[in-house]
């Protein structure tokens, strides 16, 4: 199909992007890689009156270790999260995850910026950002704010980010000697997540130490598994605990249906992939 009428406007600074949203507030709405808002706005799901082109401000796209955290530039490709060897090296769910959206002509295109601030429970990129306890960064009028992850998405499609703010900068915190990984069911390599689960974890004395459990696509945002964490933490390591702790995933999940996937169905890959999960990165191999 073809997307309604709209204008366009490509500012070469931050500041002009600015301007921009704030004189055109309800009318318009950023662009940055477009897989998402492109297929909506050809589908008539979306009509912005005004599309902001962010790929000619300069400085938003970058990966810099900034001591006890790294620094990620909203236009940074999904693709390059994926090849960063500090990524790989340091927060190995981040580049894993990355590598796992779509195909490479998406990841060439697709931004970690333009992924959060669209809150889609389904991308992976969310989920990844609030279990590695990021901060979100986001700049408008009024200066500058850091936004928790946990604390940014509000529903489908839905953020706390002001009409007139700019998401510029996602941190996520070095943790020493944590294991991650991303476990991810879909039914074609290319496809969304049907269900996911991002976990982050470190052992002491050969218990349980720091552990983040969050799940992809079982609610309106991304889902914190509480009852796995708080069956972990501070505890043994063994087959059995896990898998007793696994089948805590899906306590309290109200996930909606679809054509792939019931509520039922949900439920049981939250369980499996978070028993997977967890034996990856809990248990040496």
């Amino acid at each position: 199909m073809i997307p309604a009428a709209f204008e366009y406007a490509a500012p070469t600074t931050l500041d002009g992007v600015i301007q921009t949203l704030v004189d055109n507030e309800d009318d318009a709405k950023l662009l940055a890689g477009g897989h998402s808002l492109l297929p909506l706005m050809k589908l008539r799901l979306a009509a912005p009156a005004l599309l902001v082109d962010l790929g000619r401000v300069p400085d938003l796209a970058y990966i810099r270790d900034a001591g006890d955290h790294v620094a990620i530039g909203a236009m940074t490709t999904e693709y390059a999260l994926e090849s960063s060897d500090l990524l790989r090296d340091r927060l190995p769910l981040l580049a894993e995850a990355a590598g796992m959206i779509g195909d490479q002509q998406v990841r060439n295109r697709g931004t970690i910026g333009g992924s959060l601030a669209h809150a889609d429970p389904a991308s992976d990129l969310p989920t990844v950002v609030t279990a590695l306890r990021g901060e979100i960064i986001a700049t408008g009028p009024n200066g500058q704010r850091s936004i928790p992850a946990e604390e940014f998405f509000q529903d489908i499609w839905t953020s706390v980010l002001d009409p007139t703010e700019v998401l510029t900068e996602v941190r996520i915190p070095y943790v020493a000697g944590a294991a991650q990984t991303y476990e991810k069911f879909r039914l074609r390599a290319a496809d969304w997540a049907i269900v996911g689960v991002a976990i982050s974890a470190t052992r002491q004395d050969g218990n349980v130490g720091d552990i983040s459990v969050v799940l992809t696509n079982v609610g309106p945002t991304p889902v914190r598994a509480k009852g796995v964490e708080d069956a972990l933490k501070g505890g043994p390591v063994t087959r059995e605990v896990i898998a007793t702790a696994a089948e805590k995933a899906s306590d309290g999940l109200e996930p909606s249906g679809e054509l792939k996937a019931s509520p039922d169905y949900k439920r049981h890959l939250a369980r499996v992939l978070t028993r997977r999960a967890l034996e990856r990165v809990l248990i040496p191999a």
